[in-house]
């Protein structure tokens, strides 16, 4: 394997009822939650009803050998205890979908592929504008939103998720990552208008999250947030297994910049994984992460230990030529497979482009369209950055609905570049990856209707009758797959014969 891991993105999308500007967005949120499950249907997901199985969760354990105790805890790190006041559904196609820090967020099946990342990522757009329009039906209509920043202070999360052994030391991860994610946001970056938490200075930078960044080394999520998060709870077999929950990205419609951002990601991981990684550090890495977000022409430097200077691109050179290494030196774990080759060779053509001229990548990369899309507007009316229209046009690139959103409309007129067609997303909203263990947990949620008490990523829980419950454990996750359980799937018609087989193997 190269590029391939078991991976996957949880989006928390922005939402807003029009005219209602003290609208509750939790309850907002629940509602959008609750929606799609009864527009879906219990073929596509669980009742909200359904619990989600908090039994092998562990938030406030550290992965550098400690754990937080709960007294000191912030509320919002508390994610294993069940708020009854709050909507979960389990999807059909491996996703769940539940309110989390008051807002809807789509938690995306795992899958192995890159592509299959941004196919499945792109479902969750589709699942939303699914709600929306339910509850638009409804008389309550809803805005939702595909970003990390609402203007005003707040900030919510696209955070990623790759499975890596357990065995590689949790110091070498994060030194050998920190001086990459400060640059990835080159290539990944969403685009914002205003610069500070509060957008207290007027201007555009490259990424929504840069600003909300406060340390490098962390287990907080929403406040303190870190470049590299600490949380060790991998949902899976934990001797074997630790899962890297990247914070500081941002959520891209650009379909290339969510590619780059999951397969480059991989890559590096890779390196660090095989002992190839750069031995490159900066000298104030949060410094820079906002240095070089705030600089769209990617002229600024940042100052690394040994007092030498690099651009964000320069940086990811570096990596690169690491990877260039690692494949010619047949490095075990390293080859180039189709999946590598298709994030090798739009690294290279984004960066080469991003090098010569950034506003070429305008179909590409999410911050240039962005920025291609508001100078147009600056140009033709004159408007500094402060102008509120800009962060309006802003906030209107990120809607979901395609009446509204100017993101999905470039996306559907090919000013976007797609990577997955509008029939394969189509199908990934009710279908599971079938290489990973996702395909048993939506396939259960499909086949088992009213069976299925309750699921999380590594388990699957089952109502035997009105007072026993089974659960069925998935440490493994490439267990569960297409391969090892469909035609065990095919020869049991209910849940109770499934439980039967599973207990005679």
């Amino acid at each position: 394997m190269s590029v391939r891991r078991v991976m996957g993105v949880e989006t928390e999308y922005g939402i807003t009822a029009p005219g209602d500007p003290a609208a509750n967005p939790m309850v907002l949120s629940g509602l959008v939650v609750r929606a799609y499950a009864a527009e879906a249907g219990p073929e596509r997901a669980l009742p909200t009803g359904a619990g989600w199985d908090y039994a092998d969760e562990t938030p406030l354990r550290d992965a550098r050998g400690f754990e937080m105790a709960r007294a000191l805890a912030d509320a919002s790190q508390l994610t294993d205890v069940d708020d009854p006041t709050t909507a979960n559904s389990v999807l059909a196609n491996g996703a769940r979908l539940y309110v989390d820090h008051a807002h809807p967020e789509y938690s995306s099946p795992e899958v192995l592929r890159p592509l299959d990342a941004v196919r499945w990522d792109r479902a969750g757009e589709l699942v939303m504008r699914t709600a929306a329009a339910a509850l638009e039906r409804q008389g309550q209509p809803v805005r939702i939103y595909k970003n990390n920043v609402d203007g005003k202070g707040a900030s919510y999360g696209t955070h990623e998720n790759y499975l890596l052994p357990r065995d590689i030391p949790f110091a070498r991860i994060a030194e050998g990552l920190i001086p990459f994610f400060v640059a990835r946001q080159v290539i990944c970056g969403a685009g914002r208008v205003g610069l500070g938490p509060q957008s207290q200075e007027a201007g555009f930078q490259l990424s929504q999250r840069a600003d909300y960044i406060e340390t490098e080394i962390g287990l907080e999520t929403t406040l303190k947030r870190p470049i590299v998060n600490t949380r060790d709870e991998p949902h899976a077999a934990a001797e074997k297994y630790r899962r890297l929950h990247v914070i500081l990205g941002d959520a891209n419609l650009a379909d290339v910049s969510t590619l780059l951002k999951v397969g480059v990601t991989s890559l590096v991981l890779r390196l660090i994984e095989t002992g190839r990684e750069p031995q490159v550090r900066l000298a104030q890495p949060v410094a820079a992460l906002r240095t070089i977000s705030r600089d769209p022409s990617l002229k600024a430097t940042v100052e690394l230990t040994d007092g030498s200077v690099m651009t964000g691109l320069d940086l990811l050179a570096v990596y690169r030529e690491a990877v260039d290494r690692a494949l010619a030196d047949g490095v075990d774990g390293w080859h180039r497979d189709p999946d590598t080759d298709q994030v090798l060779t739009l690294w290279d053509d984004v960066t080469e482009r991003l090098s010569g001229d950034p506003m070429s990548c305008t179909a590409e990369v999410d911050w240039v369209a962005k920025l291609a899309l508001l100078q147009a507007y600056r140009d033709r009316d004159g408007l500094g950055w402060e102008d509120p229209r800009l962060r309006a046009i802003d906030i209107q690139y990120s809607d979901v609905d395609p009446a509204r959103g100017l993101g999905v409309r470039m996306r559907a007129s090919g000013r976007l570049t797609s990577l997955v067609d509008d029939a394969a997303v189509a199908e990934a909203v009710a279908r599971p990856p079938e290489d990973t263990r996702a395909f048993f947990r939506g396939e259960c949620v499909r086949r088992y209707q009213g069976e299925v008490r309750a699921a999380s990523w590594d388990s699957v829980v089952f109502a035997v009758d009105d007072r026993t419950l089974r659960r069925v454990s998935l440490p493994e996750p490439l267990l569960g797959a297409r391969a090892d359980s469909g035609g065990l799937l095919d020869r049991c018609d209910t849940a109770a014969s499934l439980l039967e087989a599973l207990a005679s193997r």
